[in-house]
């Protein structure tokens, strides 16, 4: 079968199948998306009431360089889709363990660290490592060792680990695996690595927050994961016109120039078939297709549309695995603005093992949260009425635990008595929309197993070759793309997961 000759259906628009769909019909196949829910873009969706719009999924667009590459496999930039502007500061943290709410350091202004609730990382290099400085001695130049480790790892593990797919065994016996593996932190856990540069827990959380996007705790991901910093710090953090919904439009759009077909509101029930005849199901009609990819969450694939013959899993596979957090979310419509928050704000607790302990040991809800607050109406004027403000408040938890009226009710309450402890910003009396999300809508929003908010966490045996594979070895022509396979969790990763699922298909096409 000539791929070009194709038809392909695609199940789920997340990024891995918008990028997947992009790349299919670039290599000339007919290609149609389809979607369970009323909108584009799968956790990427849009909240939009009384005239409040938010992103109800990813709200940081980390990695430039990976939406560069890309649109530029298909003779296009960014650019022409959305506008980018770089956020300073790139984010702000409030330490619970401050007394002097209001002062900062991010600028330079007061730098040092007695009675500072927030600092601001921001996009220069030599602020960041007076503020580390400030913090403990040696700790600027141990910023500076840390983060040309973090390059290094980024350069070598982007090219030979992540842009060049190994989700196989034998994808890593080779001289070039051994050549560039060298000199790279593989094993041992964030936790460790993290330690050897700083002794202060507030500058290894600044340092180790950024595990979140991957689903992961200090204690369970590998250190390889230091690649995150040179992102962070180097990259720089943006923030896309109209959100990262925007970017979703972009690629819609893309996708369309490409011939690509969407279908929404289109709930698969079943896919049964083989390579050359499939038939994607959903309650009241069917659709042929030659081959098939799946966005859709690859446990709800297997377990819920392929019949029992067609799996390569079982359910005490599923079962065992280590799940990313879910989260609790609060949508918060608020009259008047709400400084001190920057757009990306982190909240984070004296020591918060417990915090991970709970979410990946002893699964139940916080007592002291760590937590984020993101704040677009801080940059874009267009994501809330005029004279007030766009907030939600994101907490990660452990996936599969109750949400019901009566729990979510109490976490609010303590959330906002949270909020207003530890930044000084009184919500409760100035909230005019609200709306929350949490475990049991990510499982019927997003037939999201146990309500994970991401996918399969990034511990060491769920990392490359030990994450589910692109190709179904059980069905002939069926495929899978986004962030249960390799490379992982994240908005960048999922991109990259579809050209990966694409060039598996042209390969054996």
């Amino acid at each position: 079968m000539n791929l070009a000759d194709s038809t392909v259906v695609v199940v789920g628009s997340g990024f891995g199948g918008l990028s997947t769909a992009c790349y299919l019909a670039d290599a000339g196949a007919d290609v149609t998306v389809l979607e369970k829910n009323e909108q584009l873009g799968g956790r990427a969706s849009r909240l939009e009431e009384d005239g409040f719009r938010f992103d109800m999924g990813p709200s940081w667009y980390l990695m430039p360089d990976v939406f560069e590459r890309f649109f530029g496999h298909f003779d296009r930039t960014p650019s022409d889709y959305y506008r980018l502007e770089r956020l300073d500061p790139h984010y702000r943290i409030f330490f619970k363990d401050g007394d002097g709410r209001g002062s900062e350091n991010g600028d330079g202004s007061e730098n040092g660290t007695e009675g500072v609730d927030f600092v601001d990382i921001l996009p220069e290099l030599e602020k960041n490592k007076e503020l580390f400085e400030s913090f403990e001695p040696g700790a600027g130049e141990a910023l500076q060792r840390y983060l040309d480790q973090s390059e290094r790892n980024y350069g070598v593990g982007m090219e030979h680990f992540v842009y060049t797919d190994r989700s196989r065994f034998r994808d890593y016996v080779s001289m070039d695996v051994a050549r560039n593996a060298r000199g790279l932190n593989l094993l041992g856990s964030m936790q460790d690595h993290v330690e050897q540069y700083f002794d202060d827990p507030r500058l290894q959380q600044i340092m180790q927050y950024t595990l979140v996007f991957l689903g992961g705790s200090p204690k369970n991901t590998p250190a390889i994961y230091n690649l995150m910093s040179h992102v962070d710090f180097n990259l720089g953090v943006y923030y896309p016109e109209n959100g990262l919904g925007g970017v979703v439009d972009g690629i819609v759009e893309l996708a369309e120039e490409l011939g690509v077909e969407f279908r929404t509101d289109y709930e698969v029930t079943d896919i049964t078939g083989h390579e050359g005849d499939f038939f994607v199901h959903s309650a009241d009609e069917r659709i042929a297709a030659d081959l098939v990819v799946s966005d859709a969450d690859y446990p709800h694939t297997e377990q819920e549309l392929l019949p029992p013959e067609s799996r390569q899993y079982d359910a005490d596979y599923w079962e065992s695995r280590t799940y990313a957090p879910s989260a609790f979310l609060l949508y918060l419509g608020v009259e008047g603005d709400v400084e001190p928050l920057a757009h990306h704000t982190l909240v984070l607790p004296e020591d918060w093992n417990e915090h991970f302990d709970r979410i990946f040991d002893t699964p139940s809800w916080p007592d002291d949260p760590a937590y984020y607050l993101c704040v677009p109406s801080e940059t874009d004027d267009s994501v809330a009425p005029e004279g007030h403000s766009n907030l939600f408040a994101l907490v990660p938890i452990a996936p599969g635990l109750p949400d019901g009226p009566a729990i979510r009710e109490n976490f609010r309450e303590k959330l906002l008595d949270d909020i207003e402890a530890n930044t000084g910003v009184s919500l409760r009396d100035r909230i005019v929309f609200e709306e929350s999300f949490s475990v049991s809508e990510f499982a019927d929003r997003y037939n999201s197993t146990k309500g994970t908010a991401l996918g399969l966490a990034h511990t060491l045996l769920q990392t490359g070759p030990m994450r589910p594979g692109h190709r179904s070895p059980t069905v002939d022509g069926l495929y899978f793309t986004g962030s249960y396979t390799t490379p992982g969790i994240g908005v960048p990763m999922c991109l990259i997961s579809g050209q990966h699922t694409a060039d598996a298909m042209v390969e054996d096409h």
